[in-house]
């Protein structure tokens, strides 16, 4: 079977629910529209090598602002490389999937091409407080671990990109708790999974023990929530920054790793759904907006919810500049974005991005197997 031929059978089975790389059909990384065997080859290279990552990209640790302020991390620029997917460059920097093909439209995710400018949209509005435990924010695709400062220590933030729950499997938004935590988790698929599996002709056990087809991966954190849902890690790392769970919080092997020793028992979690955050640095607003989920999209959506929300989150002597405003809120590109009067525009800000050196970040090694 030639590579072409290949790419095909990815996608035909990736139709289905549970798919060879594990996606739900609405949410499947688009594998149509190559052009040549170099795009396939992309794809077949991004899926063979998705485990071999550096081991700290994903744990991004930023101080937390001064009060009144909500804004962490910065946009950076990297100068892809022929190999690079943009895949490759959202885990190099902790980022999922929705983040880094949103904040580049119009790049092809499996071939941008050497010498693409790529944005890196490592900058983020802070979830609304409180700003305690564990805040998941299923718009963004993104989790916030705020822990308990040490004495004498600043206070300090932690955030990760995630993979949710599917339209029809939504994650549950509220609060509740972590109950308790395990490393190499035992996976007890539900009935209704296990029925699903064997529509497809493949049997599922009752019980799947620690090992690469697990698809909890290595560590899981567990939920005070009715039906069983975990913040664990994956053995299908590419559909992190996806809807593509039953349910269940999925992060980067690394990315888990590095959060489950810092969680005590008891943490709590708070799970919202905001597309439209409002934040501020150096009294200057910021706007950040999240793709909408097109499935859930109303024909006759209107951005009145988004005006509202900015109206009553500014002070009253401060007005917006109303066509940036706008401009952000149809762009969805989910980069924070001053919407002050006289305030730089998006194309001004990325010129002004600083520029990635490397394609891999400090003491990370892309030839290291995430563990």
């Amino acid at each position: 079977m030639n590579a072409k031929a290949f790419a095909t059978q990815i996608t035909e089975k990736s139709n289905s629910k549970f798919s060879m790389i594990g996606l739900h059909k609405s949410s499947a990384v688009p594998v149509t529209g190559f052009s040549s065997v170099s795009s396939v080859a992309k794809l077949l290279g991004f899926l063979l090598v998705s485990m071999l990552v550096c081991s700290n990209a994903c744990a991004e640790t930023h101080n937390l602002p001064p009060q009144g302020e909500d804004m962490i991390g910065a946009v950076r620029i990297m100068i892809a490389k022929p190999e690079d997917t943009l895949l490759d460059i959202a885990r190099r920097f902790g980022l999922g999937y929705t983040e880094i093909v949103a904040a580049n439209p119009g790049v092809d995710p499996w071939v941008p091409g050497a010498g693409t400018r790529v944005v890196v949209p490592t900058q983020f509005v802070l979830p609304p407080p409180p700003r305690r435990g564990l805040v998941l924010n299923l718009a963004q695709l993104r989790l916030f671990y705020f822990p308990t400062p040490k004495p004498g220590e600043p206070a300090q933030v932690m955030t990760f990109a995630v993979g949710i729950g599917t339209d029809y499997a939504r994650t549950p938004l509220g609060e509740t708790r972590i109950t308790r935590k395990t490393v190499d988790p035992i996976w007890r698929p539900t009935q209704d999974i296990r029925e699903e599996h064997a529509a497809e002709g493949r049997w599922l056990p009752a019980e799947v023990k620690a090992g690469p087809e697990n698809p909890l991966g290595k560590h899981a954190l567990y939920l005070a929530l009715p039906g069983g849902y975990l913040i664990h890690g994956t053995n299908k790392p590419w559909g992190i920054g996806m809807r593509v769970s039953h349910g269940c919080i999925r992060m980067y092997p690394e990315g888990i790793e590095a959060l489950y020793p810092q969680v005590p028992i008891g943490t709590p979690v708070r799970i919202i759904d905001e597309r439209y955050l409002l934040g501020f640095r150096q009294r200057i607003p910021y706007l950040q907006v999240f793709p909408a989920v097109e499935e859930r999209e109303e024909p006759n959506a209107t951005l009145t919810p988004a005006v509202e929300m900015i109206v009553k989150g500014l002070p009253r002597s401060q007005a917006p500049d109303w066509n940036k405003t706008i401009a952000t809120l149809t762009e969805q590109r989910g980069i924070p974005i001053p919407i002050a009067p006289s305030t730089p525009h998006l194309g001004q800000l990325l010129d002004a991005a600083p520029e990635v050196a490397e394609t891999i970040p400090r003491s990370a090694n892309a030839n290291e197997p995430a563990r």
